[in-house]
């Protein structure tokens, strides 16, 4: 267990490694092309009302990427990553069968192609082959999940124009899942994305379409089909902020077909540096047996940092949160809090609780960042297999 008199000592000697070796590997790749070179050291802490220990992880992640000089309106990009548990301080279950006694933090250790295609853009057109990450919108459908050390990225082919003015339109096919828990549970597929965006004086409108089909010998298919609207009206003194957004979800999983809804409302106002935003978002129920799905979404994103709703309870989740956000000093800071309910709750399951959510982020000496965050879960009173979470976070970045 980590304890606060070797935490600090630990992060010292991270902190200067970082310091030291970043700039000789950038240097060392940069001749040629673009380099980048990517650390991030984190702590999380991981505390929960059951049976399990509580949980401490110090992992760093190293991420080394390099881009070719276009030649004939080609170019290349590989990049990879690598995970690591430092300084001992590995309890925790990291989902692949490791300290399963404790708690989980989604960090295993890893070694892998992050990303590596080819790619050419020429007149507004682009196409690029082979794994690499793809972000849709908001990430709520399709993201990278880039908060856990393990990004998600993808092997695929894509096709995207943006030659017309305001409008832009993009599809994917996607071979293979590459997930954020290392190569062991990386998932084949055949999944296609359809994605059109059109930018209006109020804001802009998508429309959009996601067939994914997990290619692993059963059937698991998910087709969603979708409307986004989002925006902001911005004026002397005050700014507002409107989203709206609908999806329905037809899919079939080992053979039963399920229907479910989609929805979002979000609004928000801009004032003296301060950002408040009331939202409300529903992942609808088919009849309490199957629940709206987002496989391949940034879901830390979404529904609380505890990360309670990685999968969507087949009662469907109601979502009403409010978030306050602004700058202090040189960083950034933001509190939010969730009421969790069940879409199509029973007596025994409706209440999923609530979260409170802060966290305080900045960046310093050009290259340098740092942050702390931390996620407090309550329970519902018939939240069935939910239970108090408390999680705490504590990172450094450094990017060259």
């Amino acid at each position: 267990m980590l304890t606060t008199k070797n935490l600090l000592p630990n992060a010292i000697k991270s902190a200067l490694l970082i310091t030291l070796l970043a700039p000789v590997a950038h240097s060392a790749f940069a001749d040629a092309g673009s380099a980048k070179v990517d650390f991030r050291l984190r702590h999380e802490s991981v505390s929960q009302d059951n049976a399990l220990k509580d949980a401490d992880a110090l992992t760093l992640r190293t991420t080394l990427s390099y881009t070719t000089p276009s030649v004939g309106n080609f170019s290349g990009v590989v990049e990879f990553e690598d995970s690591r548990a430092v300084f001992g301080v590995d309890d925790y279950n990291n989902t692949l069968g490791m300290n399963t006694d404790y708690s989980v933090i989604a960090d295993p250790e890893t070694t892998e192609l992050d990303q590596g295609f080819v790619q050419y853009s020429n007149a507004g057109f682009a196409a690029k082959v082979g794994r690499q990450v793809i972000t849709l919108d908001n990430h709520r459908f399709v993201g990278h999940v880039g908060w856990r050390q393990d990004k998600q990225t993808f092997d695929a082919a894509t096709l995207s124009y943006g030659g017309i003015d305001d409008l832009t339109m993009q599809y994917s096919y996607i071979t293979q899942r590459n997930r954020i828990f290392a190569e062991q549970r990386d998932l084949d597929s055949k999944d296609h994305l359809f994605n059109v965006g059109y930018k209006t004086s109020l804001g802009t409108l998508t429309g959009y379409g996601y067939l994914l089909d997990e290619d692993t010998g059963i059937t698991k298919t998910y087709d969603t089909w979708g409307l986004r609207f989002a925006g902001k009206s911005a004026g002397e003194t005050l700014s507002f902020l409107y989203t709206g957004e609908y999806a329905t979800q037809s899919s079939e999983i080992n053979g039963s077909e399920f229907d479910a809804d989609y929805y979002l409302l979000e609004g928000g106002v801009v004032f003296s540096g301060i950002t408040a935003k009331v939202g409300y978002e529903v992942l609808g129920s088919d009849d309490g047996a199957y629940g709206f799905s987002t496989p391949l979404a940034t879901l830390h994103k979404f529904n609380g940092w505890t990360d309670q709703f990685l999968g969507t309870p087949a009662q469907g989740l109601e979502d009403a949160y409010i978030s306050l956000s602004g700058k202090l000093l040189s960083g950034s800071w933001l509190v939010a809090y969730h009421d969790f309910s069940a879409n199509d709750g029973t007596a025994d399951i409706d209440d999923f609780g609530s979260e409170w959510d802060a966290q305080y982020t900045m960046a310093f000496a050009k290259h340098y960042s740092a942050g702390v965050k931390v996620g407090l879960y309550q329970s519902g009173d018939n939240a069935t297999g939910k239970v108090d979470t408390d999680k705490v976070w504590f990172w450094l970045g450094a990017k060259f």
